[in-house]
């Protein structure tokens, strides 16, 4: 009979301190499986494993059948639990150096739609990381839409952007004034020539938001970046459709502020 002296986080505690533990639990609610598969999966000693099976049984996590052990109904309640909680503090873990340059709350956005994201972050060793990733997304796309201050996503990638423009890729702009007249005037042959495909509508806008919102054929893209250093730090991408609908909204409610204005009024 399992105990229930203690607290919950007596039981929260036992799992977490050693990290075979809960591994072990959720293993089992996927097939049942014997010690030596166990001992093999985890890493540990075999003493530890057959300690760790004792204990599981004690709480009534887990039973046997004969050389095999799979969860209980509370097992698989408590396994559960565990996994999302684990999934969880690994998302927190990715965003919570650049959770700054993101989306707050005011605007809709929650964490929760993240939990299925790709999440790509400018590491030291790979500070274009997010841009590729970006890279990766526009060539999988047939039309593309972006609201916010894209200088520091599309400035590092500008020839193959166009490219993808010129050839057909349909895609409109919400831009700030500044970055849009920055490249019609830095690049003028580019720009030119990537307007007159007639695949590229920018509209502008002076008041938009400090992140990015990218809209492609199948997913959605949300671009933080450190206006300081004019740097991509975070590139998060999904399918959700929680996601997907909070994005649209956002940028229909900037599109409806922003006539279309040809771009060449910017540098006048």
């Amino acid at each position: 009979m399992g105990s229930t002296t203690g607290s919950p986080i007596d039981d929260i505690a036992y799992l977490a301190r050693s990290e075979h533990r809960a591994p072990t639990l959720v293993a089992l609610t996927v097939r049942p499986r014997s010690r030596s598969e166990l001992w093999e999966m985890t890493g540990v000693s075999s003493s530890t494993i057959r300690r760790t099976l004792s204990e599981f049984e004690e709480r009534n996590w887990i039973r046997r059948n004969e050389y095999q052990y799979e969860t209980t109904p509370l097992g698989a309640f408590i396994a559960s639990a565990v996994a999302e909680l684990i999934e969880r503090v690994e998302i927190e873990r990715t965003l919570r150096n650049v959770w700054q340059w993101l989306p707050d709350e005011e605007s809709g956005f929650t964490i929760e739609m993240c939990s299925d994201a790709v999440v790509t972050v400018a590491e030291a060793d790979n500070p274009y990381g997010p841009v590729h990733r970006f890279l990766a997304l526009i060539r999988e796309t047939d039309q593309f839409r972006f609201v916010g201050s894209d200088l520091a996503l599309l400035e590092p990638c500008r020839d193959e952007f166009c490219r993808r423009v010129i050839d057909g890729m349909q895609t409109e702009i919400i831009d700030p004034p500044s970055v849009a007249k920055y490249i019609r005037s830095t690049y003028p042959e580019l720009s030119a020539e990537t307007l007159a495909s007639g695949n590229l509508t920018i509209r502008l806008h002076d008041d938009l938001p400090p992140y990015g919102i990218g809209i492609f054929d199948h997913r959605i893209a949300i671009c933080g970046h450190d206006p300081d250093s004019v740097t991509v730090r975070v590139l998060i991408d999904t399918d959700s459709q929680e996601a997907r609908e909070w994005a649209e909204s956002e940028y229909s409610f900037y599109r409806r502020q922003t006539p279309m204005v040809p771009l060449e009024t910017v540098i006048d």
